[in-house]
């Protein structure tokens, strides 16, 4: 079984692994709640009342179901605040909205990490940044900003390929591809791919292709059928895209020069069907 690259800032690496491994939830948003199911059944009985109860909470999930029903998948994306929130309201958000398949961390300048999980409505996200309240936000859209903003502020313009080591077989052409792929992509270009999978790359090559394209600062985890993590590298416009089956053995190693991967990215006709959802939840809690 071929061996993974990895190729992610050290704060990065280990929140988002606890996360792919079980260890520990990367959802730190909350903890505690009330199980969705008896919130639910609450709701149902006195949803005009939790309206009453939490005014700001409501205008906050109303404007976002307005927001992803016009959203389209390259529009930019909408924030909506939570610092005007009380707990019980953050919580009752949290019950509404739910946990999704995708989480991720995003290294920031400082040091400190940005958490974001997609809902269970594909396209609407939480982010928070450090343990404040005031830095935690919705964000309605494909993938949220800060993860195109720091795959472009915080990685490097281009590629500097060192000599090969001894024993390596196959990694400078394809550093050189990537290179080339890398300097020449713009916005609204196709990906390109490279299948490592199907490469023969030894130990040695790998090893001194992660050493080249150094670490980056997002790292996002899938969590389906199977996990999928697509990390930055340390050279802008260059992602590793990784399928790991049961056992969390790769299945599947790849390179993407491009914007951020389309895996991560929610598309048109999940923000219409998460519209549709999100009215029906609305309508359940608050009416």
């Amino acid at each position: 079984m071929k061996t993974a690259i990895r190729v992610i800032s050290d704060g990065a690496d280990g929140a988002a692994n606890d996360l792919a491994t079980g260890t520990r939830s990367l959802d730190v948003f909350y903890s505690g709640l009330t199980s969705a199911r008896a919130l639910a059944q609450r709701a149902w009985r006195d949803g005009n009342e939790l309206a009453r109860t939490y005014p700001n909470a409501t205008a906050v999930l109303s404007n976002a179901a307005a927001a992803v029903a016009r959203q389209r998948s390259g529009a930019r994306t909408q924030l909506y605040g939570l610092a005007n929130l009380s707990d019980p309201e953050r919580k009752l958000i949290a019950e509404v909205l739910g946990a999704g398949e995708v989480a991720g961390v995003v290294a920031l300048p400082d040091g400190s990490l940005a958490q974001i999980r997609e809902s269970v409505l594909a396209g609407i996200w939480r982010v928070r940044i450090g343990s404040g309240p005031a830095r935690e936000y919705l964000e309605v859209g494909a993938i949220p900003q800060i993860v195109r903003r720091a795959a472009t502020d915080l990685t490097s313009v281009d590629l500097a390929i060192g000599p090969a080591p001894v024993g390596a077989m196959n990694v400078q052409p394809v550093l050189a591809e990537i290179r080339e792929r890398a300097r020449g992509w713009r916005f609204g270009m196709r990906a390109h791919v490279i299948n490592l999978t199907l490469l023969p790359m030894s130990v040695i090559d790998l090893a001194f292709l992660q050493q080249s394209l150094g670490n980056g600062p997002v790292q996002l985890i899938f969590r389906g059928y199977s996990t999928c993590r697509v990390q930055a590298t340390g050279i802008r416009n260059v992602w590793s895209v990784q399928f790991f089956n049961s056992t969390d053995n790769i299945i599947l190693d790849t390179l993407e020069i491009g914007d951020v991967p389309i895996v991560a990215l929610a598309a048109d006709e999940d923000f219409q069907d998460s519209a549709e959802r999100m009215q029906e939840i609305i309508e359940a809690y608050f009416t």
